[in-house]
């Protein structure tokens, strides 16, 4: 591999990485926060119960996300110097803004962790509601650099010269609402999935006690519906996404279609292989002016072909399989959510257990929406390229020339190996030996 490429490799492969830890940081402080909530108008301590043991999964996830995040900001500068001499002359507010926003985090979920019991149930509330303030504006700063990336504004470059910096242009660029937006719903969507994976795991295993049967339904259902409501908000965030494609970056969305030239009517291919040579995507499913609706509100909208634009600065036509795998899981996850709810609506007044199949699912939809996670990151990525920061800097120009770049690849790839297995086995082993059957009987459950 060349340089450019091996320093991809390496700076997404730490991303890949540090984004599970910090989805999950986002989703679950979200979901602890409305157990907080429910424990509360419910008087029911099952969400208390709820709410405590997630923290406990947060707080070890967020030992992982410090110093993979902090990898990743050492990557940047050590990687790509070009776009960091760049960014720090333009972009560097969100920067700046987010190491108070991790601090705020940080503060508030040590004195929920260590001080939970002695507060309030009113107080409770508030600490976890800044933690997970502090998670969604990290999460937002960080996301604002990349819009950025994305629709760069807010200077002038001439001859490799950064003048006329515009700071607040900068961190107001026309992408930044739709894609902190669509980060914040897949994060809160993936969060509540995978709690919901673990109570369907529970429920699915069997053996309970009525007490811990309860404890569990309570659980499953509380993260099914943020599941729901916040799949059917990042599916609907996808429409604005397509629009905001179509106006500053047409020719990634092109490649996400496998659309090589402008017409009108534009359909929506599912599936398939781009073939330049044709011209078309092979083997696809062509939903026929679907494309022009979603980008343009109307089936007679035009959008823009590949073939509008140079061949080298066309994106790698596999991002039309990332985005299918993206939006294919996203429609899944988004079906499951339904089916439950009318399964549980059919059979409410029965008190019916929820039939095995459907367990059986939910259990996978914990994995699938972070797959999901990871294909849209790369997707967003590598549909930008071959620009570093669109339209302005190549990524060959951004990327480093030192060498041995394949050696840290490799170290480093087999080092978010070994701490991803760690983390699963501290996790698994800290709620083996502190099972919730030992904290059941404390608390006080409603009906």
């Amino acid at each position: 591999m060349d340089n450019v490429l091996l320093a991809r490799s390496l700076f997404g492969s730490s991303m890949a990485f540090h984004i599970i830890f910090a989805t999950l940081g986002v989703g679950i402080t979200l979901m602890i926060l409305l157990a907080e909530i429910l424990r509360l108008i419910k008087k029911d301590e099952d969400y208390g119960l709820l709410a405590k043991r997630w923290t406990k999964g947060v707080a070890i996830l967020l030992g992982v996300a410090i110093p993979s995040g902090t990898i990743v900001a050492v990557m940047l500068s050590l990687l790509w110097p070009g776009y960091m001499e760049i960014v720090g002359q333009v972009i560097a507010l969100p920067f700046q803004i987010e190491i108070f926003a991790f601090f705020i985090e940080a503060l508030f979920l040590s004195i929920y962790v260590y001080a939970a019991d002695r507060l309030s149930p009113t107080m409770r509330i508030i600490t976890v509601f800044f933690v997970a303030l502090g998670a969604t504006a990290s999460a937002v700063l960080i996301t604002d650099a990349h819009a950025w990336m994305n629709t760069p504004r807010g200077f002038d470059y001439v001859d490799g010269v950064v003048s006329n910096v515009r700071p607040l242009e900068a961190v107001f660029n026309p992408s930044i609402y739709v894609t902190a937006m669509h980060v914040l719903g897949s994060a809160y969507m993936t969060g509540a999935f995978m709690l919901g994976s673990v109570a369907a795991y529970k429920l699915f295993r069997g053996g309970l006690t009525a007490r811990e049967t309860t404890y569990h339904k309570k659980g499953l259902m509380l993260s099914l519906g943020v599941a729901l409501v916040m799949s059917f908000y990042t599916a609907n965030n996808g429409h604005d996404t397509a629009i905001m494609l179509h106006e500053e970056i047409p020719v990634k969305l092109a490649a996400a279609e496998g659309l090589f030239e402008t017409q009108d009517n534009a359909p929506l291919a599912i599936l398939g292989t781009p073939d330049p040579e044709a011209g078309r995507v092979i083997g696809g499913i062509e939903i026929p002016g679907m494309l022009s609706w979603l980008a343009t509100g109307s089936t007679d909208g035009v959008v823009q072909g590949l073939n509008d634009f140079p061949r080298d600065e066309w994106p790698p036509l596999f991002v039309h399989t990332l985005f299918n795998v993206m939006v294919g899981i996203g429609t899944v996850l988004l079906g499951l959510a339904g089916i439950f709810w009318v399964i549980w609506f059919l059979g409410r007044k029965k008190q019916k257990a929820f039939p095995k199949w459907l367990l059986g699912a939910l259990i996978l939809c914990g994995p699938l929406s972070m797959i999901g996670i990871e294909t849209g990151w790369i997707f967003s990525c590598t549909g930008r390229q071959p620009w570093t920061i669109f339209g302005v800097q190549r990524t060959a120009e951004a990327a480093t020339n030192s060498g041995n770049l394949g050696m840290l690849f490799f170290l480093f790839l087999t080092l978010y190996l070994s701490l991803l297995v760690l983390t699963g086995l501290v996790m698994y082993f800290y709620f083996k030996r502190n099972p919730v059957t030992h904290e059941l009987h404390s608390t006080t459950p409603t009906a």
